[in-house]
């Protein structure tokens, strides 16, 4: 039993908010925030976030947290998404672990157009 309770209790620890389209559509508005599109070259190309600025590292390749210590700043937040959700919680946890403070966004780009939200090419 204890065990179980502690895997538990670390699944649910996480240093990093997730949110929904809404509240990660008014964090993508403001200048303070990065936002950071983890899916590959290809997918970012089909389409992404309509923004003034997005920035894509793929979370897939090794060099990932490399690029991101290159790229973004610590002093800002950084607000991520993917696909589905996955990369994106996975990329969160690492960022928030290196020290950056990580908005996430919940069920990625499906939900985002599923919600009616603005996306380009």
């Amino acid at each position: 039993m204890t065990l179980i309770s502690g895997s538990l209790c670390s699944c649910g620890q996480q240093n990093f908010k997730t949110v929904d389209a809404n509240e990660f559509e008014n964090a993508i508005s403001s200048d303070s925030v990065q936002l950071l599109d983890v899916r590959t070259a290809e997918e970012y190309n089909e389409a992404h976030i309509a923004a003034d600025s997005v920035i894509n590292i793929d979370k897939l390749q090794p060099d990932f947290i490399t690029k991101a210590r290159q790229i973004l700043n610590k002093d800002k937040t950084v607000a991520v998404y993917c696909r589905s959700g996955r990369r994106s919680a996975d990329a969160a946890k690492l960022l928030s672990e290196d020290g950056y403070k990580v908005i996430d966004l919940d069920g990625g780009i499906i939900e985002w157009e599923k919600r009616g939200k603005k996306t380009c090419k």
